[in-house]
C-alpha cells in the first residue's frame, strides 16, 4: 500500500493516520457524484451539503483525499489566478474582469471564515503576500503591476509598491531593490485545510469513497472497476490527473510544480529573514517560485521547471527530479544566505498541477449533459478551488447569483495541441522563462522573448 506520508512535507506532519477510508462497495444512485476528493471536489460537496442537507452526495477518490496538488502545494491562499486582468479585460470586458478579481479577494476571507466555524486546525494565517524586486528590471515589472492595479481601479489596500527598505523589512531576501505587498493572501497547512474539509462534509452526510479510482465519466453516471455511481450530476473535479480520464488527454496539460522544506530554522535566523507575519513570499523573475514559513518554522520553498511528459502522463517518480531539487536549494540559499552555504533541507517532493491551453481557469456545467467541471488552476487552486466549488453548488442548485456570473463560468479552453506538438510546446515555453532569467541579470535589460511568449499564452 502506498505510504501517503511520504509524498509531501504537509502530509508527513498531518495529526491523523492516513488509512484510506472504506471504498465504493457496488452500484450506487445519488444527486450529485464528485470524482476527485481534492479541493475542489470537497468545497463543491460542502456548500452543496449546506445549502440543501437533502442532497445525496458522493465523492469518489482514486487514492485518499488530498492525494493530489491539494496535499502537496505551497500552501498559498490568495487572490491569484492564472490569466491577468488585461487579458480577462480583453475577454469578457473591464467591469466582469474587476468582478472576477473582487470575487478572489473576498475568497480568501471566506475560507478564512469556513476554516474558523469548522475548527479546522491548518495553521491559517492571513499574512499577505510580498514579491520582491531584485534587480532593476523585476522592479520595473514590480511597479508595471501596480500600475496595471491603478488602472483597474484597486487601490494600496489591494496592492502597494515598496521600496527596497520596506521589502526588505518584511521579508530580508538578498539583494531586494523593493517589490509589492498585498494582504489577498493566507498561509496555510494545506494537507490539514484538506484533511479537515473532508471530515466537514462526512458530517453534512457526503459519503466519500477512497481507493476508488474512476475509469470513466458519462451523462448520467461515474463508472468505477467496483461499480457505477448514477447521478444527475456529475462534476469531474480531478485538475492536473484529468488527461487519465477517456477522451480528457488534451484537456489540459499536467506541469509539475516541486518543493522543498528545511529543518525549522532557530529564532535568531528568522529574526535576520523576517516574514514575522508568515508573508507568503516570491519575487518578479520569470519562472515562478513561492515560499512560506510554516507555523514551525521551516522554510517551505518551491518552483516550476520541471519538465512536461510526453503525452501527458503522470507517475509517481515524475514527482522527484534531483536537478529541480538541487536548483530550489541553490535559490533559497541565494535568497537567504543567513541560513548558511548548505540549506538544511528535511523534505523534497512534488506534483502535478492542471494548465488549460489559454492559461484560464475555469467552471461549468452543461446542463444537456449533467456533465460539470472546474480546474485548470495552473498552481493558484488553493484559494480559485473555493470560489469554483461555491460557483458549482450554484450552478448545480440552479440558483443564479453573482458567483454564476464570473466570466470563468462555461468558459470552454481550447485543447492543447496532439503529440508532439503539446511536448514541443511546454517545454521550449520552460526553456524560454529559463533563458529570459538567465539573460536578464546577465544584461540587466528585460527579455524580448518572455514578454513574445507571455503575448502567445494570452497573458
Amino acid at each position: 500500500m502506498m505510504r501517503y506520508q511520504e509524498l509531501s512535507y504537509w502530509l508527513s506532519s498531518v495529526d491523523e493516520p492516513l488509512a484510506p477510508r472504506p471504498g465504493l462497495p457496488g452500484d450506487a444512485d445519488a444527486d450529485v457524484v464528485i470524482v476527485g476528493a481534492g479541493y475542489t471536489g470537497l468545497w463543491t460537496a460542502y456548500y452543496l451539503a449546506v445549502a440543501d442537507p437533502s442532497l445525496r452526495i458522493v465523492v469518489l477518490e482514486k487514492e485518499i483525499a488530498g492525494y493530489g496538488a491539494s496535499g502537496r502545494n505551497g500552501g498559498w491562499c490568495s487572490a491569484l489566478l492564472p490569466t491577468s486582468l488585461p487579458a480577462l479585460s480583453r475577454r469578457h470586458g473591464r467591469d466582469r474582469a474587476l468582478d472576477m478579481q473582487r470575487a478572489m479577494q473576498e475568497t480568501v476571507r471566506e475560507v478564512g471564515r469556513v476554516v474558523a466555524d469548522e475548527g479546522i486546525d491548518c495553521d491559517w494565517r492571513a499574512g499577505g503576500t510580498v514579491v520582491l524586486a531584485r534587480s532593476e528590471v523585476q522592479l520595473g515589472r514590480a511597479r508595471a503591476a501596480v500600475a496595471e492595479a491603478r488602472e483597474y481601479g484597486l487601490a494600496d489596500e489591494d496592492l502597494v509598491l515598496l521600496d527596497a527598505a520596506e521589502a526588505a523589512a518584511r521579508c530580508h531576501a538578498d539583494g531586494v531593490r523593493g517589490g509589492t505587498y498585498t494582504p489577498h493572501c493566507a498561509a496555510v497547512h494545506p494537507a490539514r485545510l484538506v484533511r479537515g474539509l473532508a471530515r466537514a462534509v462526512e458530517r453534512r452526510g457526503v459519503r466519500i469513497f477512497e481507493r476508488t479510482p474512476v475509469t470513466a465519466v458519462r451523462s448520467g453516471a461515474a463508472e468505477t472497476p467496483a461499480g457505477v455511481v448514477r447521478a444527475p450530476v456529475v462534476v469531474r473535479a480531478t485538475e492536473g490527473f484529468t488527461p487519465a480520464l477517456p477522451g480528457q488527454r488534451r484537456t489540459v496539460a499536467p506541469v509539475y510544480s516541486l518543493m522543498v522544506a528545511t529543518e525549522p530554522l532557530s529564532e535568531a535566523t528568522w529574526a535576520e529573514i523576517g516574514l514575522a507575519e508568515r508573508e507568503t513570499f516570491s519575487d518578479y523573475r520569470h519562472v515562478i517560485i513561492y515560499g512560506q514559513r510554516t507555523a514551525d518554522g521551516r522554510l517551505a520553498f518551491g518552483g516550476r521547471g520541471a519538465p512536461y511528459h510526453f503525452g501527458s502522463r503522470v507517475r509517481p517518480d515524475y514527482d522527484r527530479e534531483p536537478r529541480v531539487f538541487a536548483a530550489l536549494r541553490r535559490v533559497l540559499g541565494e535568497l537567504f544566505p543567513m541560513i548558511g552555504p548548505e540549506v538544511p533541507v528535511s523534505h523534497t517532493w512534488g506534483g502535478p498541477l492542471g494548465v488549460a491551453r489559454d492559461w484560464s481557469a475555469s467552471v461549468g456545467l452543461d446542463r444537456t449533459t449533467g456533465l460539470a467541471w472546474a480546474g485548470g488552476y495552473v498552481g493558484d487552486g488553493v484559494g480559485s478551488s473555493n470560489l469554483a466549488g461555491r460557483t458549482l453548488a450554484d450552478l448545480i442548485r440552479g440558483a443564479a447569483s453573482d458567483l454564476t456570473a464570473l466570466p470563468w463560468v462555461n468558459h470552454r479552453s481550447p485543447r492543447w495541441e496532439p503529440e508532439p506538438l503539446r511536448w514541443l510546446a511546454v517545454n521550449a515555453g520552460l526553456r524560454v522563462m529559463f533563458s529570459a532569467d538567465e539573460a536578464e541579470l546577465r544584461t540587466g535589460r528585460p527579455s524580448r522573448r518572455a514578454a513574445a511568449f507571455s503575448r502567445f499564452l494570452g497573458h
